[in-house]
């Protein structure tokens, strides 16, 4: 699980998702055991995440190439992952002008858990990630428009990327202005079996 962040507001929305995937391989135990520490905060680089795994003997392959965000027909979507040992669960912020929601995907079934209107940032993602996300909006959001908003999301983006070897230093922005059908798309995804495609 990395970070997706997204502003909702009256005139539009905006997101942004990391592009990081990590897979571990190894004692499960012991991928536990660095999961906590990756996601918790202490381990900030990929030289300190290479070491701290080759210490306790787990396997670690990195890419950044995993698009977690896409615009869809006006909907924004942004999708985090979570693997606990051969445990899957998945999370997905479904946003569009002034509306959001929040959706638990376990064992391919799609569940709403939350529903959000405007104004509203809404963070999915680690300890780590929340924890940074959360100082930017409270320390530097006074109120603003979509461009704020957007400018906001980058830099906590770029500041996760730099405390915690979770986020890639690479995103996806997307953005909508117009007042799409949320539970339209989550209807058509209840029936395609999930695909966030």
């Amino acid at each position: 699980m990395t970070l997706v962040i997204a502003f909702i507001g009256e005139q539009g929305a905006v997101m942004a998702g990391d592009m990081r995937e990590i897979a571990f391989g190894g004692d499960d135990s012991l991928i536990e055991e660095l999961e906590r520490e990756l996601y918790g905060g202490s381990i900030a680089s990929d030289g300190d995440l290479a070491e701290r795994a080759g210490a306790i003997g787990v396997t670690v392959r990195v890419r950044d190439d995993k698009a977690k965000v896409s615009q869809r027909d006006g909907v924004l979507v942004g999708e985090v992952t979570e693997t606990e040992g051969a445990k899957t669960s998945r999370r997905r912020l479904y946003a569009t002008k002034g509306r959001y929601a929040i959706a638990d995907v376990v064992d391919s079934r799609l569940r709403v858990t939350q529903r959000g209107r405007a104004s509203n940032f809404v963070v999915l993602g680690n300890d780590i990630t929340k924890e940074v996300a959360n100082q930017c909006i409270q320390g530097m959001w006074e109120g603003g428009t979509i461009q704020d908003a957007l400018r906001l999301i980058m830099l906590t983006m770029q500041i996760a990327a730099s405390v915690t070897a979770s986020v890639s230093r690479t995103f996806v922005l997307v953005h909508t202005d117009i007042a799409a059908d949320i539970s339209g798309a989550i209807a058509n995804d209840s029936r395609k079996g999930q695909s966030p495609d």
